[in-house]
């Protein structure tokens, strides 16, 4: 240990290290950073983390968050971590990419640490994850939103029998088992006007300073109505998932206690805030009507072809209520590709919002995707080219447009993932063997730093276009990108 490093326990946040710890909830890091260190600055908050030791800890328990990917932390160094704590359980949220270090975590801890794991990855493939023997003192697998069912298993993990949607495998006879009860919705589906604010203590980056404004991230809603054939949202991949959207003066009333924090800058991360007329109009009217304009600026992700519906009027009023930037999935620029994925947009459609934002002085991030299956060369450079006209149309505009492009990869429990596997050409081990790819040449690629959390590939050939072919214009639509922001001549 170096002088200036922090304790290793205060990587751990909000826990009271003077008592025992019922619970440390890990977000695992996406590679083992032992192996080629953490090159960018910033990971989004893992918020259902927090919501979830929020709960517990108004319900007396004593509980922590590690947050080892925005820490940049090895896989041994986890392990000593939770270890050197020594809670009652330990939970993890499973997502694709981090898969496999969270076995190795889970693997790694003392046997009396009971194990409790939710997240994405839990929810797809149930079975599989019961089965590893990595996971095997896996007392509660949850699938779907797990406040109020943690919470409950920190009482009494024997409650499990009672609680809907909570599986595990039986010690003696290997088979595995789900909690059943009649009232499920009560569980699945927290009312989420009635859950506490998040407590930010158990946020390792949250609020953060962002051009001169302390920001901090929100959710607005729960759910999806929409069914992109890629993301793990979709609404096809999650039956039990109810939609809600909080009640417009339960964000204001966040929003205001965060303003007692100095904070004045918020992003709205779900799915929805403005991608649905029913949440869009009353929140907008609830903004207008406390002036949130004149001392906040804000942050979400949208939807085209509602933002496309909307009349000037009420995207002037978005403008006015201190709307600063929208992130849209515009995913291609092939009429193709978009009808596969089942994004319901087109080009124009995506050029037309982009213009009318950008012209109101609202920046657009937009997000692509290049390799998607069955995609061709000429439909990548389709992408390349609306990429550069929607820079194009927001050069002269008071608001900006930025790209922000990924590699394709597939993610179980998603419709795109059903359709690969029926093709019989690929295995679920294949379509989930992500590695890290590093596009930053041994970290000298200014350019490609801040994406070192994205890059994933599972380096199968999806695409008509050859993988080379996906990288290199992956690479120079960044390298753009950043020499733009960043003033320099492309």
């Amino acid at each position: 240990m170096h002088g200036h490093h922090p304790p290793e326990k205060a990587l751990i946040e909000g826990a009271d290290f003077s008592r025992p710890i019922d619970a440390l909830f890990v977000n695992a890091p996406l590679r083992d950073y032992a192996v080629r260190p953490r090159v960018n600055d910033f990971t989004l908050p893992v918020l259902g983390m927090a919501y979830i030791a929020t709960c517990a800890a108004s319900a007396g328990y004593n509980v922590g968050v590690l947050d080892a990917e925005a820490h940049g932390l090895s896989v041994a160094t986890v392990v000593r971590l939770v270890n050197a704590a020594s809670p009652r359980w330990a939970g993890f949220n499973l997502l694709a990419p981090t898969y496999e270090i969270s076995a190795d975590i889970a693997s790694g801890l003392d046997p009396a640490i009971k194990i409790m794991l939710g997240g994405h990855q839990a929810k797809a493939m149930p079975a599989p994850v019961l089965a590893d023997p990595r996971m095997r003192r896996c007392a509660a697998l949850i699938i779907g939103e797990a406040e109020t069912r943690a919470t409950e298993l920190l009482g009494d993990y024997e409650r499990r029998t009672a609680l809907p949607g909570v599986m595990w495998r039986d010690q003696s006879t290997g088979v595995v088992k789900t909690g059943r009860h009649a009232d499920g919705a009560r569980y699945l589906a927290p009312n989420i006007n009635a859950l506490p604010f998040v407590n930010r203590a158990y946020l390792a980056q949250d609020p953060h300073l962002e051009n001169g404004r302390l920001e901090a991230n929100m959710v607005g809603a729960r759910g999806c109505p929409y069914n992109c054939s890629f993301c793990g949202a979709a609404v096809s991949a999650n039956p039990d998932i109810t939609i809600r959207t909080r009640n417009p003066s339960n964000v204001i009333a966040e929003m205001d206690r965060l303003r007692s924090d100095s904070i004045t800058a918020f992003r709205f991360v779900d799915d929805l805030f403005l991608g649905a007329r029913r949440v869009i109009d009353p929140m907008m009217a609830a903004f207008a009507s406390e002036s949130i304009g004149t001392w906040a600026q804000w942050d979400a992700t949208g939807r085209i072809n509602v933002l496309n519906r909307l009349s000037d009027q009420a995207l002037d009023i978005m403008a006015a209520n201190g709307l600063r930037e929208v992130a849209l999935g515009i995913e291609s620029g092939s009429e193709r590709v978009l009808t596969l994925i089942d994004k319901r947009i087109t080009p124009s459609m995506a050029r037309d919002v982009v213009r009318r934002l950008t012209s109101r002085g609202i920046n657009v991030k937009g997000y692509f995707i290049l390799g998607f299956p069955s995609e061709t060369k000429d439909e990548i450079d389709a992408t390349v080219r609306l990429i550069r006209d929607l820079w194009d149309i927001a050069d002269p505009m008071p608001g900006r447009f930025r790209a922000s492009a990924f590699e394709y990869r597939p993610y179980p429990g998603t419709p795109d993932w059903d359709r690969l596997l029926s093709t019989g050409r690929y295995t679920a081990q294949q379509l989930t063997n992500y590695t890290a790819v590093d596009l930053t040449g041994d970290g000298l690629d200014e350019a490609m730093r801040e994406r070192d959390e994205f890059n994933f590939s599972v380096n199968l050939q999806l695409s008509d276009a050859p993988v080379t072919y996906v990288r290199r214009n992956l690479i120079d639509v960044c390298r753009e990108q950043w020499s733009r922001a960043h003033g320099a001549a492309a």
